[in-house]
Parts: structure tokens; C-alpha cells; sequence
């Protein structure tokens, strides 16, 4: 670690590598990104892997390149069949070799990653047994839902500094062992896009989706519950079937699922669904930031059981409609409203 100590002392910049293997976690750290990249006392290098380079989950990798940041590394890993534990650790596996020769080959000083993805657990592997200093965005929360709680705990142990987004997930790092003077609460920084992301026009959006919104809106996530014994088809089956109580003249954009284990049969599934429904119904596998936060101020509520609902949605005025426990345990607004994975709950809170 001598590399990193001398940085922090020097008069060089550090040169932090921040990595990145999905659209939601990108959003999150976009302007973290960008500060880092123009500030002097930083030097940025950008590894991109996981869904960003898959076909399937809509090759976001785009998104990064639109918004002009150099992408230092791409690290490719095998996506199909992660339904299948061993695949699932090839693909953990091919992160931590990846990003280890990646920090190695650029000689970076620290590792930046967020949450709980098992590509980021990856990743902070390769920097651990690298000796690369990691710093970990979002530790301390409790998802009861999905094995993202034990990842997450797990990257918090692998860490050496911490940027817990409460007070309450702050306090539980501390209860984990963690030295108080490496625990900063920041706040999630997804919510810079609420100040620093310039959000389309109602008419600007309609366009880019090629739907007309109407008077009652809804923005739909739902990924697999990884600790469900069906990954979450029978929660996903409920939501269908509320949603289809909602009037016809309720407009819905549907967004892609991650690349968790069952993932597979859950586009298929959503996918199927939407088909037949296709004048009430647009499917996006991926809206990009722009329209993600815009679509946000122009939605009557954040429905299923993303993390968005939670971290963003009440600040950009939007009820969420949380469905199942793949959150469960988070702090929450009160704009959130909890609901059990099953249709009349679904529909109780809809209404």
C-alpha cells in the first residue's frame, strides 16, 4: 500500500479508480464522476464491466460514453446462465481478476465502488488482495430481501473508508467495527442529478418515448428477489395483475431488470406482458438519466421494488409503491409505502 500512502502525502493527485457495472449504480456516481474528473486533486481512471457491455441489458456502456468520460478499462464478464451459482462465481471471479490487473496496470491508488452488486464484490476483491485501499458508497443498509445485504456487509468489511448514505446506516457500520473517523454520512449522491441533471419537458419526454403521457402516470421497476425460492416470479405475477386493475387511460414505462440470478425468465416474463398490453404499455430496457429523473417529476408514483423508490423518488415528489421486502429494512420517507407481494395489497396501495 506504500503507493497509496506516498499519494496522500504527495503533492501528486490520487489517482482513484472508480468502477461501475450497471446503469442504476452509474446513476448514482455519475457526478461523483465527473468531480473527480475535474478536480486537481484527483486523477480519474473508470473501470466499466458487468451489464454495461451486455446487448441484453442495453449496452449502457453508451450512456457513459455520451456523457464524455474516458473509460480507462472495459472489463467484460460472462452474464448468461447466472441463474447458475457457478456460473454466477465465474463471473464474481472474472471481476476480481479483471479489476485487480486493471488497478495493477494503471497503479492506482484507491478503489471507489458503490452498494452491493456481486460484480462490485468482485471488484473489491481484486483491490483488496491488491492492496488497494477501498472506498465503499452506500454501506450500512439492510435489504432483507435480496443476498445484496450479506455483499453489502461483506464490501463494508473489505473497506477502509466508508460514505454511508444515514445516520442509521452509519451507526450500524460503527456497530460492525468500523473506526468512526472513517465514517462520513454524505447522503446519496444520486440526489446531485436533483440540481445538477437538466430534466426534459413533459413534450420533450413524450417524444423521446414516443408516448403521451396522461393523467395518471407510473414508472415500473421490478428485478428478482434473489433469496425468493422462485427468484420473485410469484411477486411479479402479483404486481401484473394489480397493474392490470389500473383504468386503460393509466399511462405505464416499464424499465429492464438487472442481471441478478433469474433475471432471464423475469424479462421474458415482463416482456410478454407488456406486449399485450401495447397502448397503455412502453417498455425501456434502459432510460438513461435524463429521462429516468424526468420521467420521475412527471409520474404519479414509483412502482416495485427498486432501490430508486426509495433513494430518489421522494425527492423528486413521486409516491413509491414498494412491493415485497427486496427493500425491506431501509430507511424510508413517508412517501414510501410498503406493500406485501400480493395483488389486493398492490392494488390497496396503488389507490
Amino acid at each position: 500500500m506504500s503507493a497509496g500512502g506516498e499519494a496522500f502525502g504527495a503533492q501528486r493527485p490520487v489517482h482513484v479508480a472508480v468502477c461501475t457495472g450497471g446503469r442504476a449504480e452509474y446513476g448514482i456516481l455519475r457526478w461523483v464522476i465527473a468531480d473527480l474528473e475535474r478536480d486537481p486533486r484527483f486523477r480519474l481512471s473508470l473501470l466499466v464491466t458487468g451489464s454495461h457491455l451486455s446487448d441484453a441489458h442495453g449496452a449502457t456502456v453508451r450512456e457513459i460514453e455520451a456523457d464524455g468520460v474516458p473509460i480507462a478499462r472495459r472489463i467484460p464478464l460472462e452474464l448468461d446462465g447466472v441463474d447458475d451459482p457457478v456460473a454466477l462465481l465465474r463471473s464474481v471471479a472474472d471481476a476480481s481478476r479483471g479489476v485487480a490487473r486493471a488497478l495493477q496496470d494503471l497503479e492506482c491508488d484507491a478503489l471507489l465502488v458503490l452498494g452491493d452488486r456481486y460484480e462490485i464484490l468482485g471488484a473489491a476483491q481484486g483491490a483488496f488482495f491488491t492492496g488497494v485501499p477501498i472506498a465503499h458508497v452506500a454501506g450500512g443498509d439492510v435489504t432483507e430481501g435480496a443476498f445484496d445485504e450479506s455483499i453489502r456487509h461483506a464490501l463494508t468489511k473489505l473497506a477502509a473508508l466508508h460514505f454511508p448514505t444515514n445516520e442509521v446506516s452509519a451507526a450500524r457500520l460503527r456497530r460492525m467495527g468500523e473506526d468512526p473517523a472513517r465514517v462520513h454520512v454524505t447522503g446519496t449522491p444520486a440526489l446531485d442529478h436533483l440540481r445538477r441533471t437538466p430534466r426534459m419537458t413533459r413534450a420533450e419526454l413524450e417524444a423521446s418515448l414516443d408516448v403521451e403521457l396522461g393523467e395518471r402516470n407510473l414508472l415500473v421497476t421490478m428485478h428478482p428477489v434473489t433469496l425468493a425460492p422462485d427468484r420473485g416470479a410469484q411477486q411479479l405475477e402479483a404486481l401484473c395483475a394489480a397493474l392490470e386493475s389500473e383504468p386503460e387511460s393509466t399511462r405505464i414505462v416499464w424499465t429492464g431488470v438487472n442481471q441478478d440470478p433469474g433475471n432471464e425468465a423475469f424479462r421474458a416474463a415482463i416482456q410478454a406482458w407488456v406486449a399485450a398490453r401495447p397502448e397503455q404499455i412502453r417498455f425501456v430496457q434502459s432510460l438513461g438519466q435524463a429521462r429516468y429523473f424526468s420521467l420521475m417529476e412527471h409520474v404519479d408514483a414509483v412502482v416495485g421494488n427498486s432501490s430508486s423508490g426509495i433513494y430518489e423518488a421522494p425527492s423528486f415528489g413521486a409516491w413509491t409503491v414498494d412491493v415485497g421486502d427486496r427493500q425491506g429494512g431501509r430507511l424510508a420517507a413517508r412517501s414510501v409505502l410498503r406493500c406485501a407481494p400480493e395483488r389486493s395489497a398492490i392494488e390497496a396501495a396503488l389507490a
